[in-house]
């Protein structure tokens, strides 16, 4: 006769314990799979057409070498003023982070919000320039240049083409269509701009021909 083998009750409860801990881990990677394909599928879809992309990159070039853009984006580390964007009067340098240096920081006079009045400063709870390792400088830039500058990851703080486009509603960029008294808008609304650097991106990015 053969023998019963008799198995210890703790055996079961490892076995038990062990057949847990691989539902869990299927179920793990089943999410992931899930989550994974919820993100590609997110990712905006890119239809080449050079002729479009060119076009929309010239609204958007119009918006971003105003005033309202272009003074957060000067060559110097002195921020630009004014609407034919002399140098700030008051001569804040970027400093390392974007938002100035010692005592003088971008936030003691551009508060959370705009101050009241004609002229008086800006405001937006995040006022800074770019940082001094990717200064993203848009003054003297040629369409050609700041397109090619634009996509480049080096460049644009490691932005790839989902974030660009998120870039479109950044608190900063909407900042430039609620400037304060006195001040102009961009030549364009920010639903216009905003479509055209959409269209910009999920048509290829080209840059206009040119230096």
């Amino acid at each position: 006769m053969k023998q019963k083998v008799k198995i210890p009750v703790k055996a079961f409860a490892v076995i038990g314990v062990l057949l847990t801990l691989v539902g869990i881990m299927a179920f793990a990677l089943h999410s992931d799979e899930k989550k994974n394909s919820a993100a590609v599928s997110k990712l905006p879809v890119v239809k080449k057409d050079s002729i479009a992309s060119v076009k929309a990159f010239k609204q958007v070039y119009t918006v971003l070498m105003s005033a309202r853009c272009m003074n957060c984006h000067p060559s110097g580390d002195v921020p630009l003023q004014g609407e034919d964007s002399h140098l700030h009067t008051m001569l804040p340098k970027r400093g390392v982070d974007g938002k100035g240096v010692y005592a003088m920081k971008c936030s003691n006079c551009h508060q959370a919000t705009n101050t009241p009045g004609l002229h008086t400063p800006p405001g937006n709870p995040n006022w800074h320039l770019p940082p001094a390792d990717m200064k993203m400088i848009f003054q003297g830039r040629t369409p050609r240049q700041l397109a090619k500058q634009l996509i480049d990851p080096k460049q644009n703080g490691h932005k790839d083409l989902k974030k660009l486009i998120e870039h479109a509603d950044d608190g900063l960029v909407l900042a430039g269509w609620n400037p304060g008294e006195g001040r102009k808008l961009p030549p364009i609304g920010h639903a216009t701009f905003k479509k055209a650097w959409i269209t910009w991106l999920t048509t290829g990015a080209y840059a206009p021909n040119g230096k």
